[in-house]
């Protein structure tokens, strides 16, 4: 029996009292809910009218596509495909899991280990902290008059003053005062130097590229005799240590943001200190395996540094800055203990270096003057004008006598007994002047590089040679004395350090070419 509404065999049969119709229960209430009548009749109904019939369970037949083996076959497929696609998403699903897990544990890992290096870090930092604590005065030493002292920040809110210069710091800078003093009074020119007749053969032996062609320039160098290894600072914001005697590049340290204004070896020890545009001073390490590091990162200064200079000890150094103060650091602590500005007149500090004897600092300053300090009292004991343009260079002879500073108008040469200068070479745009390890040879960087044979107040300075600035720029930047001057290394506004000595003494016969 079907039912008179939808014709079908209803699951749920019931009966209408009035009519004795057969409907499917849920068609029959919904229509009297609706419309309150018989849909066949149009008698009035209510849901009372309604009887359900007991009936055996029904069931339906089978589609006609599974009552033959080709339909069965086609739905076992059907099936099949349906199973593996769930299976499928299922394994991509697992796959995500395992991925995200996988980047979970090592971000876990990551966080672990940067935790426990700052951990290390921190301890570092307090057992550094402590030591200073221990070696450092109570209250920091009388400043001069005309001198203050300032950690980076001037002013009342100033976080931390420096505790100054300790007793025993000064007893140590005295103490290597005089054992350097006896030692010059004894000291002769060596016998292996390079003569003058060597010196007027010079020619360039090599040319290295050692820095980045996108942002050339060697802007400042310096020579560890006892290995023979060569540092350079360029404005691609690199430092090069190159090795001369086999041609090769021993490390490349990086870290600074801006040009490297200076370097400086530390004696005959494994660190390197540079200066940079970035206000930052850095100390670099070497390890076992001949890689460098940065031990400490100086950041005292508000502006420029442009000179970094150790002291004969090895043990401290001073660095020089465009925020007109310099600073007396620590080397194994990397502890500024005074930061020294003059506030008779305000100067920014372009170039330093310490005397041989370690008790005076030479200091040139962008407004001209070069200034003579007194490293234990921080005091300016003398003053030196002239010049015209940023002092670029200073550098003091090995007999202590003299001082040459370099600017725009040229170089001076200054009778450090008589306070007074004494000679002057008109060379435009001097870039770098240096006197070499015996103080018998000056040599002057500018358009070209030019080579002096010393001498006294009154006697002449005798020009030795003249070396051409081959770089094409018109500008030689630095140059340096080798180990008993056999050689002359020259750094330019390109990225090449060249080479200059006698071709007989070259053992870098392979060397790059000018790029």
């Amino acid at each position: 029996m079907n039912c008179a509404i939808s014709g079908e065999v209803p699951v749920e049969p019931v009966v209408s009292k009035k009519t004795g119709l057969l409907y499917e229960k849920r068609l029959i209430e919904t229509h009297i809910s609706d419309y309150g009548k018989c849909p066949v009749t149009g008698e009035l109904h209510s849901i009372d009218d309604i009887v359900s019939i007991k009936t055996g369970k029904i069931v339906k037949p089978k589609p006609l596509h599974t009552a033959s083996i080709p339909g069965l076959l086609g739905a076992f497929q059907t099936e099949w495909d349906s199973l593996m696609l769930t299976n499928f998403s299922l394994e991509q699903q697992l796959h995500t899991a395992r991925q995200e897990l996988s980047h979970a544990l090592y971000q876990h890992d990551a966080a672990c280990r940067v935790i426990a290096r700052l951990k290390k870090e921190r301890d570092e930092a307090r057992q550094l902290l402590s030591e200073a604590d221990r070696q450092l005065p109570a209250a920091p030493e009388v400043a001069p008059a005309n001198a203050t002292l300032s950690n980076g920040k001037r002013g009342p809110d100033a976080k931390k003053m420096p505790l100054g210069i300790s007793a025993g710091v000064i007893s140590e800078l005295t103490d290597c005062n005089a054992a350097l003093s006896q030692q010059r009074k004894k000291r002769q020119i060596p016998p292996t130097l390079a003569s003058i007749d060597d010196l007027e053969k010079f020619t360039q032996l090599s040319s290295h590229p050692l820095h980045k062609t996108s942002k050339p320039g060697i802007f400042s160098m310096d020579i560890l005799h006892s290995k023979d290894v060569i540092a350079t600072g360029g404005i691609d914001t690199t430092a090069v240590l190159f090795d001369r005697p086999s041609g090769q590049i021993l490390s490349t340290l990086t870290g600074h943001s801006k040009k490297v204004t200076s370097i400086k070896f530390v004696g005959d020890t494994n660190l390197v200190l540079t200066a940079s545009s970035d206000k930052t001073v850095r100390i670099w390490g070497s390890s076992e395996d001949g890689s460098y590091a940065c031990r400490h990162t100086l950041k005292d200064h508000s502006a420029e540094v442009r000179a970094v200079t150790v002291h004969a000890t090895n043990k401290y150094f001073v660095s020089a800055s465009l925020d007109s103060t310099w600073c007396f650091y620590d080397m194994s602590s990397g502890l500024c203990l005074t930061q020294v500005t003059d506030d008779s007149e305000n100067v920014d500090y372009t170039a330093a270096a310490f005397h041989p004897d370690g008790l005076i600092l030479g200091t040139g300053t962008a407004q001209s003057i070069v200034k003579i300090w007194d490293v234990k009292s921080q005091a300016n004991v003398a003053k030196f004008g002239g010049h015209t343009g940023e002092i670029t260079s200073v550098s003091f002879s090995e007999n202590g006598y003299f001082l040459a500073t370099s600017a725009l108008d040229g170089v001076r040469l200054w009778d450090l007994r008589k306070l007074k200068n004494f000679r002057t070479f008109e060379f435009p745009n001097a870039n770098s002047v240096e006197f070499d390890h015996s103080g018998s040879y000056l040599g002057i960087a500018a358009s070209d590089i030019r080579v002096f044979q010393t001498a006294s107040v009154k006697a002449e300075w005798n020009p030795v040679k003249t070396l051409p600035d081959l770089s094409g720029t018109g500008r030689a930047t630095c140059v340096k004395f080798g180990p008993d001057a056999k050689y002359v290394a020259v750094g330019s506004m390109d990225r090449n350090l060249r080479i200059f000595g006698l071709p007989s003494d070259d053992s870098t016969e392979d060397s790059a070419q000018d790029s």
